[in-house]
């Protein structure tokens, strides 16, 4: 996705996972096994006999971290926990469970997978297991018969495995942790598993510049952390038992090649999250602010004490706006009267007829665009929420930065902070920013850097009301 910051924050709501012990296998007579545990415990327990940790299955042994559902969460949920014990939780560095998307994001399902690793492998299926020499091709695909065994776990001695047949934005991607190839209808779904801490590492070059300020790249450590542990608490995917994508779906994970300042970022902050209200909360984060943010209104939620956190706030300073002289600060586009009747048409699906205006009837905290009317000769178009704002009013066209260069608009306009009025046969709009302007502006983050802000000043700004810890 090279920088494009979005969130998607629908995610949150839409995704349920399911409660999670340790893991499953797809064959039977794992879950037989089980069975007779169970039966046995309880008939010791009948007998007054002890049962000691010995006799766990080895997974209920070595996966600490327990995952809840939103339906569970009432009477056995996160909420219940006391602060201090979501802290000794993050203390552990759990892992966590990233599916890996195929080339360009398109899907998850991938043909065929190639994998080397300049230290010897280990794979697991079933109840086998190999070794395979250093510098070794691992080629696996749908009808390879050792999937037929159960999912393929593949580890290298060193921890570093390339993925040969995927690309990123740095060339073959390399993963830590361990890969899993699970078996899926029409090809095989790749999961990486690792340590929260060694993910984060991958996540913040992957979604900031790592040539930016400390400060800042702290701050992003810090919110893709309380972001990444919030979607912990279920499964994004619970039919591969994984929590994530590698994409913007989520936080971008594994895009750019690891780095000594992300890796300090990391580091310095190490399981340091954001709290409100007693609570870890969901950090949203964008490229560029106007000068000014909005609140979760801009999404269609109600402004609640949950997500009071959210708030429009000025991101300036004592000089002024604080990116004030950054390129996506301002911009500006001009498209001709057709071709914006050509686009809105082509991106809401309605057959409009003749445009006859375009206007934001509507605006949020910090005047964002809540409600953009587009009356035509047929009928009149009423569009909602920032995302499907700057959907319908995207095209082939040109935006305008301040500096003077220019970028095709794409599938979506830049920010919905932006105005909007008929001149001479065209369509002029005035904007600022890049992203959805909700919690915290990357560049402004690296411009209060610059001016001596630390990482916990600059959240505090974007987040009001947090803390730290």
């Amino acid at each position: 996705m090279g920088r494009n910051y979005r969130r998607n924050y629908q995610r949150d709501f839409k995704r349920e996972g399911k409660k999670t012990y340790y893991r499953k296998s797809t064959k039977g007579n794992t879950i037989h096994k089980r069975s007779i545990f169970l039966s046995l415990a309880i008939l010791c327990t009948a007998f007054g006999i002890a049962v000691g940790s010995q006799w766990l299955p080895e997974q209920a042994r070595t996966l600490k971290y327990r995952i809840h559902s939103g339906k569970e969460e009432k009477n056995n949920s996160r909420a219940s926990k006391t602060p201090e014990e979501e802290k000794q939780e993050l203390s552990d560095n759990p892992l966590i469970r990233v599916v890996l998307m195929t080339n360009g994001y398109q899907g998850i399902i991938h043909k065929e997978v190639k994998l080397r690793a300049d230290s010897e492998l280990t794979l697991t299926y079933g109840n086998r297991t190999e070794q395979i020499a250093a510098g070794e091709c691992v080629v696996a695909t749908a009808d390879d018969a050792r999937l037929s065994e159960g999912n393929m776990r593949i580890e290298a001695k060193d921890g570093v495995l390339q993925i040969e047949s995927m690309k990123r934005g740095d060339g073959v991607p390399a993963y830590n942790g361990v890969i899993e190839l699970r078996r899926a209808e029409e090809g095989i779904v790749v999961v990486n598993e690792l340590p929260i801490e060694t993910y984060l590492c991958r996540v913040v070059p992957s979604e900031m510049p790592a040539s930016y300020e400390l400060e800042a790249l702290k701050a992003q450590a810090v919110c893709a952390r309380s972001y990444a542990y919030r979607q912990m608490e279920s499964y994004g995917y619970p039919e591969y038992e994984a929590h994530v994508n590698d994409s913007t779906d989520y936080q971008v994970y594994g895009n750019s090649l690891p780095d000594e300042r992300a890796d300090r970022a990391v580091e310095e902050t190490k399981g340091q999250t954001v709290w409100y209200q007693g609570k870890i909360v969901t950090t949203y984060y964008y490229s560029t602010s106007c000068g000014r943010t909005t609140n979760a209104e801009a999404w269609g939620s109600t402004p609640s004490e949950e997500n009071g956190y959210l708030q429009s706030v000025d991101v300036k300073g004592t000089d002024g706006d604080y990116e004030k002289a950054l390129p996506w600060y301002r911009w500006h586009a001009k498209i001709p009267e057709q071709e914006m009747e050509e686009n809105i048409r082509r991106n809401t699906g309605k057959d409009i007829g003749e445009l006859k205006s375009v206007e934001v009837t509507m605006r949020g905290a910090g005047d964002v665009a809540l409600v953009l009317t587009a009356v035509g000769s047929k009928c009149t178009v009423t569009v909602e929420t920032e995302n499907k704002i700057r959907t319908a009013l995207a095209g082939d066209y040109d935006i305008v930065k301040q500096d003077g260069s220019t970028r095709n608009c794409g599938k979506l306009l830049p920010s919905a902070f932006f105005t909007i009025k008929k001149e001479k046969g065209s369509y002029c709009i005035e904007g600022g920013g890049f992203g959805h302007g909700i919690g915290m502006s990357q560049t402004g983050a690296n411009e209060m850097a610059k001016q001596g802000k630390n990482y916990r000043e600059i959240l505090e700004l974007f987040y009001p009301g947090v803390n730290v810890e």
